[in-house]
């Protein structure tokens, strides 16, 4: 058996997307002020760039150092959504893509409390007077935290404008 641990389904894809993504996150903070001056506006988030860029290279060396699976196409899907994208992974990306959907047309308040009801429903799978009770003291905390201590002005919806 060999001592290098085998590559997980599409990991080799995920360290090639991480290295594009900061060496683009790097290109964009140098358009901000260039090598001008260290005290520019641009040097630190060129610097955290940079930083990303040397860590997510190190990470696609590593990964094309594994070993492959011995058949990928034998347990590819099957692998992948076991190990990298189960079925409570993609529920959770669908309610958040809901609520994202949802923020727009019926504000922070009803959007994120549909939201929080829904995940602590199905995640924690509880009485659903519970997972009201929850949703409801979250919601509170977050209104007490956000509109009156710090007066953020949270978003209302095109549906329920003046409601809240």
């Amino acid at each position: 058996m060999s001592a290098k641990p085998s590559q997980r389904p599409a990991e080799s894809i995920f360290a090639t997307i991480l290295v594009v993504f900061s060496v683009t996150a790097f290109w964009q903070a140098f358009r901000i002020s260039g090598f001008s001056g260290a005290s520019t506006p641009g040097v630190f988030p060129m610097l955290a760039a940079a930083t990303m860029a040397v860590s997510a290279l190190f990470i696609l060396r590593r990964t094309a150092a594994q070993r492959r699976p011995a058949d990928p196409s034998a347990q590819g899907r099957g692998r992948f959504f076991k190990e990298i994208a189960p079925l409570r992974h993609l529920v959770m990306l669908g309610f958040i893509f809901l609520y994202v959907v949802a923020m727009p047309l019926l504000g922070f308040i009803a959007s994120s409390g549909l939201f929080l009801f829904a995940t602590f429903a199905y995640l924690w799978r509880k009485n659903p007077v519970v997972s009201l009770a929850l949703t409801a003291g979250s919601l509170a905390a977050i209104y007490f935290i956000f509109r009156i201590v710090f007066q953020v002005v949270l978003p209302n919806g095109t549906l329920v404008q003046g409601l809240f």
